[in-house]
């Protein structure tokens, strides 16, 4: 069983803005510098970016009606990291969620940075999405 952390932010923004935002691999380097730094490009069914911690392969849920923006990412290593992550509405606006999931051999320190860099991941996604509206 691994230690979880819940990361959630408000957006002022409809759930079907945030979603179209999020869902599209082309803007994480707007707002998702935990995991790409560089262009994103399509190989095959990935996604390939740069991330602070080497290139990556991203791996999105299916579009759906439900706000699930779920995605695998492998590392160079092979190792695959899930990642679950929602959209859902909260009033007149919607509810981001990041679900982090401590990954083996990962420690105390290295859980509260990821963590903080999750956040304010999602600082930046708000901050864009409500300077448009």
């Amino acid at each position: 069983m691994y230690d979880v952390e819940h990361i959630s932010i408000y957006i002022h923004r409809s759930p079907a803005d945030v979603y179209a935002y999020a869902s599209n691999p082309q803007n994480l380097p707007l707002w998702a510098a935990g995991l790409a730094r560089s262009e994103v490009t399509k190989q095959g069914d990935a996604w390939v970016a740069d991330a602070p911690f080497g290139k990556v392969k991203i791996k999105f849920a299916q579009a759906n009606q439900f706000g699930v923006l779920d995605h695998d990412v492998e590392l160079e290593s092979g190792v695959l990291v899930h990642n679950p992550m929602r959209v859902v509405p909260n009033g007149e606006g919607s509810e981001f969620m990041f679900t982090l999931l401590r990954q083996p051999g990962m420690s105390n320190e290295q859980f509260a940075a990821d963590a903080q860099a999750v956040g304010q991941d999602l600082q930046t996604l708000k901050t864009l999405l409500e300077v448009v509206s």
